[in-house]
């Protein structure tokens, strides 16, 4: 066993392209058959050649490193070749000029650049066409860029919100949006079918490198999400989370004519070490704490954030003397409620672990409505979409420009309601209080369990099964769902689903971080504005009661 572990890391070893890996492989192969051998190196030798990366709907993730359960260019090379291979026997041409051709974007992180030349070099030799993005550019223009250029797939270089250590390769097909099933386990297989890397043509140049003027025609289509002539004077605190999203939200911002946001400037430019905070997402507890600094300095009307690669977006509002975080499920109805009050047509979609109160909006509007599984991979494949949303800080709010999560837009919406509101004299939180007494009050929370050993995971998730709660916060279970079975609307996926008397519960792994996470929302009905206090008292025993014993009950 020992040998052979040994022996596959020196062959892998033999064809890495890069200089980095290659010396940390060859100091970890060094430790583990020298005199004395080390147990430490051997252990790590034998995770990082344990299987390889698995390439799924999320595209590849992972940690950077070398060996074929890490980040690499070796990894990243067999992924393209894959994909090439996969695009040469279902890729459909787009017209004589633009006959296989494949964008290709990148964010800001540790080989994002690389990793996006490897990507295009493949691509070249491929006998396919090739056009990088001239620079680290938001997630959505990618997505923006392949619909606009007529590609037959796009492949973005980013780990989005993950930690320092991370990235990862997302891969679109020419409709923009995401691969689903079962592109994903036919693109796996050709990676697999990969044997060697000297099989693998990779030129040193062929490829083009895009202009400005994609990034122009992307802020073009941005000004088509806000109302013409709609009040553009909310003031705004901004955040890039040291992402590439600043130069595009604030060209977008300063197109559309609203202040110029006050910038957080310790997070405002790109730094793949993310220096000052724990994890790059602004969901995560201190992520927001310097732009709650700035807003205390500026006294905006609110505070917007974007994760790394833009494609999400996090708005923060005064509540009182200080200000807090929204949560995906607040955005998402405000964003809507807005639509709805500009009389947009089409239909409005959101996955299963959001909050049910777009349902009713939409209803009441008699707009069409649609549920789809995690990701928006699914959300961008409704029929007839005007609006997508998903909890963890998406909103799809231009679907004929970009058909995926997109932070830019999702701002400038965002802003224009609260513009609108301004010039009322009311705020977000007004409007949320008002849906609260028209829909009823939906308050949503998020159990959410980081592991080391994925083990934990799978454990919790049999547990589970094998022994489902009859009751949950003192509320009995109405309705248990295995999720892996399907629906009559959803296909299967890994998850259950518990329907109680006034709230939802949905336990589901992560597809793109080491997580278990449970998704819980608590409804309470509310005759007036003077109900609300004890409403929302109400609903946060609730959430903390179904925290507590959906905890217990699957053993985490």
């Amino acid at each position: 066993m020992q040998e052979d572990l040994i022996a596959r890391a020196r062959a892998w070893l033999a064809e890495d392209p890069d200089a980095d890996t290659r010396a940390e492989l060859a100091a970890l192969l060094d430790a583990a058959t020298g005199t004395p051998t080390s147990p430490e190196a051997t252990a790590e030798l034998a995770a990082r050649f344990s299987g390889t990366l698995q390439f799924g709907t999320a595209g590849l993730r992972g940690e950077l490193g070398a060996g074929p359960m890490r980040m690499n260019r070796s990894v990243v090379i067999r992924a393209a070749a894959g994909l090439a291979a996969y695009l040469k026997k279902n890729g459909t041409p787009h017209g004589d000029d633009n006959a296989g051709l494949v964008v290709i974007g990148y964010d800001a992180r540790h080989k994002s650049a690389d990793f996006a030349r490897d990507t295009a070099a493949v691509m070249t030799g491929a006998g396919l066409r090739a056009a990088v993005l001239p620079r680290p550019l938001p997630t959505p223009v990618l997505a923006f860029a392949i619909r606009h250029l007529g590609a037959v797939a796009g492949v973005e270089v980013t780990a989005s919100h993950n930690p320092p250590r991370d990235n990862g390769y997302k891969v679109y097909l020419g409709d923009g949006s995401q691969i689903v099933p079962p592109a994903d386990a036919d693109i796996a297989a050709e990676i697999d079918a990969i044997t060697t890397l000297t099989a693998v043509p990779r030129p040193e140049s062929g490829w083009e490198i895009l202009g400005e003027d994609v990034l122009d025609a992307y802020l073009a289509r941005t000004d088509a999400v806000l109302a013409p002539g709609s009040p553009r004077t909310a003031r705004t605190v901004y955040t890039a989370m040291h992402g590439v999203g600043k130069d595009t939200l604030l060209a977008a911002f300063a197109r559309a004519g609203f202040p110029a946001p006050a910038l957080v400037a310790e997070q405002a430019d790109p730094d793949p070490d993310f220096p000052t905070v724990a994890f790059p997402n602004p969901e995560e507890p201190g992520a927001m704490d310097l732009a709650f600094a700035k807003a205390r300095e500026t006294d905006p009307d609110l505070v917007i954030a974007n994760d790394p690669d833009a494609d999400r977006c996090a708005v923060a509002v005064k509540d009182g003397a200080d200000w807090r975080m929204l949560r995906g499920d607040e955005v998402g109805a405000l964003l809507a409620a807005h639509l709805v009050n500009r009389e947009v047509h089409g239909t409005f979609a959101e996955s299963i672990v959001s909050s049910s109160l777009l349902a009713r909006i939409a209803e009441k509007a008699k707009l069409p409505y649609a549920e789809t599984l995690t990701g928006f991979k699914w959300i961008a494949r409704v029929e007839g979409l005007r609006y997508g949303y998903e909890e963890a800080l998406g909103y799809c709010v231009d679907p004929d420009g970009v058909r995926d999560k997109d932070g830019i837009t999702a701002a400038l919406l965002v802003t224009e309601l609260a513009s609108r509101l301004k010039e009322e004299g009311r705020t977000l939180r007004d409007l949320l209080d008002d849906l609260a007494v028209e829909h009823g009050l939906h308050a949503t929370d998020q159990l959410s369990v980081r592991v080391q050993d994925l083990s934990l995971i799978a454990d919790a998730m049999r547990r589970l099964r094998e022994q489902p709660p009859t009751a949950l916060a003192g509320l009995p279970v109405t309705r248990a769902e295995d999720l892996t079975r399907g629906t009559d609307t959803l296909p299967p996926t890994d998850g259950l689903r518990y329907t109680l008397d006034g709230a939802r519960v949905i336990v589901r792994p992560s597809g793109t971080e080491p997580k278990l996470k449970c998704y819980l929302e608590v409804v309470i009905p509310v005759a007036d504005h003077a109900g609300l206090p004890a409403a929302r008292a109400k609903a946060a025993d609730l959430l903390a009661a179904l925290k507590r014993d959906l905890s217990t009950a699957a053993g985490i």
